[in-house]
């Protein structure tokens, strides 16, 4: 599996954002109000995200106390990773587009909330898609073990 390259997630944001904003306009009206449960609901999948890119990090690296870690726990955590990348950045693109259509709208009362819930909602996935990419780099194997070894007897990670 290769690196997810963060121009892809970029790439994928501003046509998403651009989409939304382009389809919002004529239907914004029809729309029900936006939930603002996608804020608190994405970002504690990047604090678990976030975590478990910590905890895989140490384990790979075997610091003390830690126990190794299954090779295919950490396939599935960097495929886990990937996805969350991708999802955040598509989701973050529809919240941006949709915020980006409110923005010019925030005389009004309904559509100034709706612009808090969607500017929240995507800062909290560009945060899904921080903490995806971490993890994603933390499911690396180092590139030579002795070499890894040697940083630790260093006290350098």
């Amino acid at each position: 599996m290769k690196p997810t390259h963060p121009g892809l997630l970029a790439g994928i944001f501003a046509v998403l954002a651009l989409l939304t904003w382009a389809l919002i306009r004529p239907i914004y009206s029809e729309l029900p109000l936006m939930p603002w449960t996608a804020i608190p609901t994405v970002l504690l999948l990047a604090v678990g995200e976030g975590y478990s890119g910590w905890a895989t990090k140490a384990r790979i690296a075997r610091k003390p106390d830690t126990k190794p870690v299954e090779p295919l726990a950490v396939a599935r955590l960097a495929a886990l990773a990937k996805a969350s990348a991708y999802a955040g950045a598509a989701f973050g693109g529809i919240f941006a587009g949709f915020a980006l259509h409110t923005v010019q709208l925030l005389d009004r009362e309904t559509p100034r909330g709706e612009f808090f819930v969607s500017a929240g909602s995507f800062v909290s996935c560009v945060v899904l898609v921080c903490a995806a990419l971490y993890l994603e780099h933390a499911c690396r194997i180092p590139k030579d073990p002795e070499e890894q070894g040697q940083y630790r007897q260093n006290g350098r990670d």
